[in-house]
């Protein structure tokens, strides 16, 4: 441990004695000799050079050593420098105990940077805005608000780099609040319009996901820069505004915004959202023009948005090409796979990732590993990577995360009642997910008596969820109890509760057609319908039959087929046939999951046209040649 040094004792003892007062006259300047051993880099030698000064140092060379103890992050030498001013009861002015408080953050000793600043008998905002600018960087939000409040206390005005720094740290419910209260005092004291200020801000805003405010921020911003504009890009994406995100990112290039790294991975994440493959290529090739490649973020954002479009190949190459890989690399890759129900080549990858030896596996590669498996109908391969992973032979605890994938692995595979088994012999309170993912298996096998049970412990759970009540609703319709389907629609409305409309869309030629159930919006709306009828007529020759059990509601064969033929999907896969050309691949994504008849319907236009579909649903990716849906039926 270095030794703790303070100015305490000479401050009491000799805050009016004459070295006190000759070191504040400024105008002399460093012995030359220890200016040229600083600049040309011989910081020990300069050290030896303020020993032989002794009381003859004066700010000027104590200044020139502490800068060049900053530059060079040397802790023990800048230590040197402030123990030589205790021993010779030399008391700096703000501007060098500033240099020690930076010095000392810069080195992570942020205690003896704190002590520094509690010790200085004037500060000013320099020195506040350093102390709480280290603990905002370093993730200490509470010591870095509170020290701000002290700071107000104290009667120091900030300036905009203080607020710029305090509202980084502003995350979390008590967190945001406050933010908003600094943000009333900044419009107070005119730096809402300063770039490094409204770009805090408007990140504060999208980090909370309240992107109203935060765009209000940056429209008002007299002048933009590359990081107010990825700031507010970025909170599009994290939040899965990607409309809005990509909308938002062309814009700004008419405006002629320059983009860096960090912009082009926020905009590939949208993509990855939209799953725009062409436009997805796009922006890789302006990455590539700009000799960007060499970030691992956005290969690692390559990975990932290649492998949501369904390009799982080009994912692969991009990985395979990477010199260096993180575990977030390794991991884009195995969920990738896992999305596609590709757990053979999940459990291959992992397997190679541990002969490498390089990155060790974090808890979001055993999701990853356990999710391929339960998408890939390897039940028990997955069972065998949880056990191994709770006997800690990977030092990774399991978390409730993990625990849902198991449930899900079990209930997937029609084992609901060894999964209903496993949920009650967990340690800790089973999340709404997990029962959730419980709940969707007893739809798919029509389990009915668990169903309900765990049904109604959801809406106990999360009364909000729509999802939960549509399920259950799914699910008593399937047995034909249609009073408790009744009942559930009448939870659903004393709740208030809204179900998400479903929606797919198509990507044609980087323009984004989007349709939802029974759509009538869409330009083309009447000869896409008039394709969906045609195509129904034409599958029923070869076989066809509805599945009406998809249809929730208690209505005569003929109108739940009527109700089918809109599902969004069916339009989208419509709009797609009409507008491309014959062998080209037709790529539809819902924002919900796929439904059953919508698959089969899908498969078959895909052996009847000779046509490659891709389907990507909230929980995974269907891709279908001649018939044939790569999850095997199985989702």
């Amino acid at each position: 441990m270095h030794r703790r040094l303070t100015f305490s004792v000479c401050h009491r003892n000799l805050v009016m004695s004459t070295p006190f007062v000759r070191q504040l006259s400024l105008s002399s300047f460093p012995p030359p000799g220890l200016v040229s051993l600083c600049s040309n880099g011989k910081l020990r030698e300069a050290l030896v050079e303020m020993t032989v000064q002794g009381l003859e140092m004066k700010f000027e060379g104590y200044y020139t050593l502490l800068n060049e103890c900053v530059s060079k992050r040397a802790l023990r030498e800048g230590q040197r420098v402030h123990a030589h001013m205790i021993r010779t009861c030399y008391l700096p002015p703000v501007l060098l105990r500033t240099r020690l408080i930076v010095l000392y953050n810069n080195c992570d000793c942020l205690d003896d940077a704190r002590r520094v600043l509690d010790e200085m008998p004037q500060r000013n905002v320099v020195s506040w805005t350093a102390m709480i600018s280290a603990y905002s960087k370093r993730g200490y939000a509470s010591q870095a608000t509170n020290l701000f409040l002290q700071m107000l206390r104290s009667g120091t005005k900030p300036n905009q780099f203080t607020f710029a720094t305090v509202l980084t740290s502003c995350t979390g419910s008590w967190g945001f609040d406050l933010g908003r209260k600094i943000h009333c005092l900044i419009i107070k004291t005119r730096f809402e319009s300063h770039i490094f200020v409204g770009s805090s801000l408007l990140d504060m805003y999208s980090k909370a996901g309240r992107m109203l405010e935060a765009r209000r921020v940056f429209d008002g911003l007299p002048e933009r820069d590359v990081v107010s504009c990825t700031a507010i890009i970025s909170g599009y994406a994290q939040l899965g505004h990607d409309e809005e995100a990509l909308e938002l990112f062309r814009q700004l290039q008419r405006e002629g915004m320059t983009s860096n790294y960090v912009t082009y991975a926020s905009v590939l994440t949208a993509l990855s959202g939209l799953a725009a493959l062409d436009l997805g290529r796009q922006v890789h090739n302006h990455v590539l023009r700009r000799e960007l490649t060499s970030y691992v973020v956005l290969q690692n954002s390559l990975i990932d948005m290649y492998s949501k479009c369904g390009n799982l190949s080009y994912s692969r190459r991009i990985f395979d090409s990477m010199p260096k890989r993180t575990v977030i690399s390794w991991n884009a890759m195995l969920v990738g796979y896992s999305k596609h129900g590709r757990g053979k080549e999940v459990v291959k990858l992992f397997k190679l990732m541990k002969e490498e030896n390089k990155i060790r596996p974090d808890s979001v590669t055993f999701l990853a590993v356990l999710s391929g498996c339960s998408h890939g109908g390897m039940e028990d391969r997955g069972l065998e990577f949880f056990y191994e992973m709770a006997k800690g032979e990977n030092g990774i605890e399991p978390e409730l995360e993990h625990y849902g994938c198991v449930v899900d692995l079990l209930g997937r595979s029609g084992r609901v009642e060894e999964a209903f088994e496993f949920i009650k012999k967990m340690s800790s309170e089973p999340t709404a997910a997990i029962w959730g993912s419980l709940l969707g298996a007893c739809r798919v096998h029509s389990n009915v008596n668990i169903g309900e049970i765990v049904g109604f412990r959801l809406l106990e759970i999360e009364p909000e969820n729509a999802g939960n009540y549509v399920i259950l609703s799914n699910l008593f319709a399937s047995a034909g109890r249609w009073e408790d389907v009744r009942t559930v629609r009448e939870l659903m409305t004393e709740k208030a509760v809204i179900k998400e409309p479903g929606r797919s869309w198509i990507e044609l030629d980087q323009v984004l057609h989007t349709f939802h159930a029974s759509d009538r919006s869409h330009p083309r709306r009447e000869e896409v319908s008039a394709k969906v009828r045609e195509l129904s007529a034409k599958l029923k020759e070869v076989g066809y039959s509805p599945d009406l059990g998809c249809v929730l509601y208690d209505v005569d064969e003929e109108q739940k087929e009527k109700i089918l033929l809109g599902h969004s999907e069916k339009m989208a896969l419509a709009f797609g046939l009409i507008a491309t050309p014959e062998g080209v691949p037709v790529r539809v994504i819902k924002n919900l999951r796929i439904c059953v008849d919508c698959h089969n319907f899908a498969k078959l236009v895909s052996k009847i046209y000779g046509r490659e579909v891709s389907l990507r649903d909230k929980n995974r990716y269907h891709h279908i040649v001649g018939g044939i849906c790569s999850c095997g039926d199985y989702w």
